[in-house]
């Protein structure tokens, strides 16, 4: 979010043209999925970032271009509405969106069977396909959920609650085929500039895998690993990519991390490292976004860990809670109690 009051918000300040109809419908819906809110009949306000700025300047371009009139204004107000009053218009507007989401989910979830009973007319092929699409709804939403409104956290739980119905009843845990032992006060090593998925597998190795382990960041290419050093997320190491598995995924597969909280962290970790939409997890825009927070306020790779590793307790207590109401999911056996891990250069 911007840091100077001078540029608190963005404005959108627009004139269409009352024909042809299906042109200021075009317009509005454009400016709904941007998640802009009117404070005005013809102004519309985002939170001001470099992102929402040119989002609002490609409109004024497509309105100009539709024979209407823009203009695109950073604005700070000083009288009138208050900034308050304006997080509250956007939260209202998410709380609505989300309010859709929850009543969608429940209505699927009730004409969902239950995970292991399958029918030669269930439905089940339409409702989760209905539900990977409300699924990719709720990340929309919470792309543009700049204030954190308060009925995110139902929408997300009910989505949640849905996946587990749909899921069938032998595969809600499935038993790691000969997981690896784990090893015990390694010196892990990776590339320096960590990111999402070496930020992540950090957590994961200091969280369940090793709870002594210390972190040794290198250089991308030519290092040489020392006797006892085990490598992460880079050339040749012993952990890295494996077919289309991102490190996290590698080492949630080979150390038998069957715990469901860490396979979703697997799949948000996944499609924000590798920059695709596999899994479509709803959390996966806002994490990304922090994550890109913590890699520009800090440069030092210790620091971005133990920023990453804070985010990353916190998301899977709530993942585990959420699991845990579903009554189908136990927390992770190995290391329940974290310690911090020691960085060496």
């Amino acid at each position: 979010m911007p840091q100077s009051a001078a540029n608190r918000w963005v404005l959108l300040i627009h004139q269409i043209p009352p024909k042809p109809d299906y042109f200021r419908v075009k317009v509005g819906r454009r400016l709904q999925r941007l998640g802009a809110v009117a404070i005005k009949n013809s102004v519309y306000v985002l939170p001001g970032t470099d992102e929402t700025v040119e989002d609002f300047q490609w409109q004024m371009r497509e309105i100009v271009a539709g024979g209407g009139e823009a203009s695109v204004c950073e604005a700070n107000f000083v009288d009138g509405l208050t900034d308050t009053q304006i997080e509250a218009l956007f939260r209202a507007a998410r709380d609505a969106d989300y309010g859709e989401i929850v009543a969608d989910a429940q209505r699927l979830r009730k004409a969902a069977p239950s995970g292991g009973r399958r029918g030669r007319a269930d439905g089940r092929g339409q409702i989760a396909a209905d539900a990977t699409r409300l699924k990719r709804r709720l990340a929309e939403i919470v792309a543009i959920d700049f204030f954190g409104a308060p009925r995110r956290q139902a929408a997300q739980a009910e989505l949640a609650h849905l996946e587990e119905r749909l899921r069938p009843a032998e595969a809600q845990v499935p038993a790691p085929a000969n997981p690896a032992k784990a090893p015990r006060r390694a010196t892990w090593v990776t590339r320096q500039g960590i990111y999402i998925d070496r930020i992540a597998s950090a957590w994961l190795i200091g969280r369940f895998i090793d709870s002594q382990a210390r972190f040794k960041f290198v250089a991308a290419e030519g290092y040489r690993p020392r006797p006892g050093e085990l490598r992460f997320d880079m050339f040749e190491a012993e952990y890295t990519h494996e077919g289309d598995a991102c490190t996290f995924e590698t080492l949630v597969a080979r150390f038998g991390l069957g715990d469901r909280a860490l396979r979703v962290i697997a799949e948000i970790v996944h499609d924000i490292d590798c920059k695709e939409a596999k899994f479509g997890r709803p959390e996966a825009s806002g994490i990304e976004r922090l994550i890109a927070g913590i890699a520009k306020q800090h440069a030092e790779d210790t620091v971005r860990l133990a920023q990453g590793a804070a985010l990353f307790d916190a998301l899977y207590g709530a993942l585990a809670a959420t699991a845990a109401e579903t009554g189908r999911t136990r927390p992770a056996k190995r290391g329940a109690a974290r310690k911090t891990a020691r960085s060496r250069r």
